[in-house]
């Protein structure tokens, strides 16, 4: 990773040295410390036109900067992001005498609207998961996600599985999750139907010494990139009318659920949240699919034929948003 020449060597080295000692010291992944390269190296950039060196960067100095950001379109998870580099560069040079201080400490980014994950409604993954495959590897497509709907696995759970994790007899799923918990979870009859169907296509394709329940077509494990490519796929090739993303699934998983239970702490055990907070989205979610339901059916809340709700003052459309 070489000094960026178009900066000031006072404020592009710090940089690199930092970078550097992510990569060697920390071991952090290559992509990891671009990110916080780059990260950086937009603020140098910043200081540069103020002829400002890293020392002279004060809290008051990087609010503005951070004004700067959101004026340019990032959101604020990216401002926070942006943020958290500049927190642990400062930590470097704080340790290595370069800095007194660290400007960041007090910073905050603006808060991001929060955004409610979009779901697919029960018919339509009715449909698109009896659709009959074409071809063995999307006998593997349907097993996958089947799981991934039947049971609200993650992407990276659903990468990782085993052979040894499902338990067929039992109709259980054995899931390493965040913080490597472990977590058991049911399988459905449908999805358990169709991981038997894969299982002898397996047989033909995996190496001798794979583990993994879902391989590829060169007999190795599934990568996370290849499950998302093959239900973009999936979608588009059996009439989806959304793009379809894994953690979609995971999300109508839980709304399904939710709708049919109302229990929230099983949603938040078979999700695998350490936060109830975290599951308490899908109530919000619960809510629009009854407004929607209340809107359409109450004879005082019917829209009338000018487009505006007789009982909601033309806010149907802001309440129900799922953005």
């Amino acid at each position: 990773m070489s000094v960026t020449t178009a900066l000031d060597a006072a404020l592009a080295e710090p940089v690199e040295q930092f970078v550097q000692h992510l990569a060697s010291e920390r071991r952090q992944a290559r992509q990891t410390c671009l990110n916080y390269r780059r990260d950086l190296l937009r603020l140098a950039t910043y200081l540069e036109s103020l002829s400002l060196p890293w020392n002279q960067l004060d809290c008051h100095g990087l609010r503005r900067y951070v004004a700067e950001l959101s004026r340019s379109g990032l959101s604020g998870r990216s401002i926070a992001r942006h943020l958290s580099s500049v927190r642990r560069f400062f930590d470097y040079l704080i340790r290595e005498r370069l800095a007194a201080d660290n400007p960041a400490l007090d910073v905050r980014a603006p808060k991001a609207p929060k955004r409610l994950p979009r779901v697919v409604d029960v018919d339509q993954i009715n449909g698109l998961l009896d659709s009959t495959p074409d071809d063995p590897l999307e006998v593997r497509d349907r097993a996958m996600f089947e799981l991934l709907y039947s049971s609200g696995l993650r992407l990276s759970e659903l990468a990782g599985l085993d052979l040894i994790d499902l338990d067929r007899r039992s109709a259980e799923l054995r899931v390493m999750g965040k913080g490597s918990k472990e977590r058991l979870l049911p399988v459905g009859r449908k999805a358990l139907t169709a991981v038997q169907g894969w299982l002898p296509v397996r047989e033909q394709l995996a190496d001798g010494n794979e583990t993994a329940l879902f391989v590829s077509q060169r007999g190795q494990r599934i990568s996370v990139r290849s499950i998302q490519t093959r239900l973009k796929r999936w979608g588009i090739a059996k009439g989806a009318d959304q793009r379809l993303y894994p953690h979609l699934l995971r999300h109508s998983f839980a709304s399904h659920m939710l709708e049919s239970s109302g229990d929230l702490r099983a949603v938040q055990e078979l999700l695998g949240h350490a936060d109830i907070a975290t599951t308490q989205v899908y109530t919000h979610l619960d809510f629009q699919h009854l407004a929607r339901i209340y809107d359409q059916s109450h004879p005082r809340a019917r829209r009338r034929h000018g487009g505006e709700s007789a009982g909601s003052s033309g806010q149907v459309d802001d309440r129900h948003s799922d953005d």
